[in-house]
């Protein structure tokens, strides 16, 4: 069952109680996964009002609908314990701290309070912005709060250049990249002039595909004047809550952000501005994700976001294809597995001697007589694994992916104390 893999099998009620995870599903129910710590006041704020909300609910028609888990980021038991007590919901058992970590990680915790609505039956995530809607609409009203499929947010019209309407159904069929950025943001102003001769190159191969603007500016007047600078649709400015759902829908958290999608307007990836920076030509458009990848400044940002294999070759290896080659076949079969049981798998990377590896092996402090180096890195929890094998095999990799995903590796503190 879904819920009981994403929490295990047992819960902590109010009355000190190991309750059953199964009794928490229900079709049509959600699950809030709170997390949240006593020595953070921002969470400390936040929790009488959560408890609000959560108090109103169960008072009223939708209290069948919806539980709330506690998953502590406390430092002990003991400010676990004395923390909960202000909490009429249920918890993880504070000693399974190794599911808090798979949780932070699976859901890309990354400061708290956050508070994520999952379904019960599928364990997938129906909202991440909990925080967010509680403080909004603090009665529940529009409670469980779940996201419009993206064709009814994107609606039946956007705008070109010159103002007129595009019916969107002269887009189906096309991929589509929805290019939230604003005139204000120095970054993106970078990026606008590479993107605009990317998507040129594009559309001069005949992909069909069109780019759709979802404006962050604070202006009207700011955002023609940027969006006369671009050569695509948008949606817009006066239509301020349909770009605010886009956003939402696709957890926008920062900007310049590049979200593509596939002809049925299906995600392929958020990382769309990573993939302009690695290949400005457009010639791999639309860029599917790749099994493994080398480790550079076009393909790093998961290195700070998710759990990964990295394979760190001599720093003096003038290329990476042979190990690229080795490791892909084994990165593809735990994706592909990992599509039937619902796993998260981390991120696979071969990396040579580009700056940032180098970089990464300095703050790892790892020397280069130590090279090759298979490793498991695990920043957003502040970890690291390495493995003791001086030469690097399938087999290696293949093991030491298997023990990650199975809690059997024995981490340090990526301080390397």
């Amino acid at each position: 069952m879904a819920l009981v893999k994403l929490l295990g099998e047992k819960l902590l009620n109010k009355s000190g109680e190991l309750i059953d995870v199964t009794s928490l599903v229900g079709e049509g129910k959600v699950v809030g996964l709170y997390f949240s710590a006593h020595w953070c006041g921002p969470c400390r704020n936040f929790t009488p009002k959560l408890s609000e909300f959560h108090n109103t609910l169960k008072l009223g028609e939708k209290k069948d609908v919806f539980e709330i888990v506690f998953v502590s980021s406390d430092r002990d038991e003991q400010a676990f314990d004395e923390y909960y007590k202000s909490m009429p919901w249920l918890a993880l058992p504070f000693a399974d701290r190794s599911r808090k970590n798979k949780l932070s990680s699976k859901f890309k915790v990354r400061g708290i309070p956050t508070l994520v609505f999952v379904d019960s039956v599928t364990g997938n995530s129906v909202i991440t912005s909990g925080r967010e809607k509680v403080m909004s609409d603090p009665e529940g009203v529009n409670f469980p709060w779940k996201p419009k499929e993206f064709a009814e947010i994107l609606g039946s019209v956007v705008q070109n250049n010159a103002g007129a309407d595009i019916a969107t159904e002269t887009l189906k069929g096309k991929h589509l990249c929805l290019y939230f950025s604003a005139h204000w943001c120095p970054p993106c102003k970078t990026f606008t002039p590479a993107l605009v001769e990317t998507y040129k190159k594009i559309k001069e191969r005949g992909v069909e595909m069109e780019m759709i603007f979802v404006t962050f500016d604070r202006s009207e007047e700011s955002f023609k004047d940027y969006y006369s600078k671009m050569p695509w649709l948008t949606i817009p400015y006066a239509d301020e809550e349909r770009r605010k759902e886009m956003a939402q829908v696709f957890e926008i958290n920062g900007i310049p952000a590049l979200v593509v999608l596939d002809e049925n307007w299906k995600l392929i990836t958020s990382s769309g501005r990573e993939s302009v920076k690695r290949d400005p030509e457009g010639k791999e458009f639309p860029w599917l994700p790749k099994p493994v990848n080398e480790l550079n400044e076009g393909t790093s940002s998961p290195i700070n976001e998710e759990p990964c294999v990295v394979y760190f070759t001599s720093s003096e290896a003038e290329n990476v294809d042979s190990e690229l080659a080795m490791m892909e076949p084994i990165a593809a079969s735990f994706i592909e597995k990992a599509k039937v049981s619902g796993d998260d798998v981390p991120i696979f990377f071969v990396g040579g001697s580009d700056e940032i590896v180098c970089s990464l092996l300095e703050f790892l402090k790892v020397k280069d007589e130590e090279l090759p180096l298979l490793a498991v890195l695990d920043i957003p929890e502040q970890r690291w694994y390495r493995a003791p094998d001086k030469e690097i095999t399938a087999e290696v990799i293949t093991s030491v992916t298997q023990k990650f995903l199975d809690d059997e590796l024995e981490f340090q503190v990526l301080s390397g104390k």
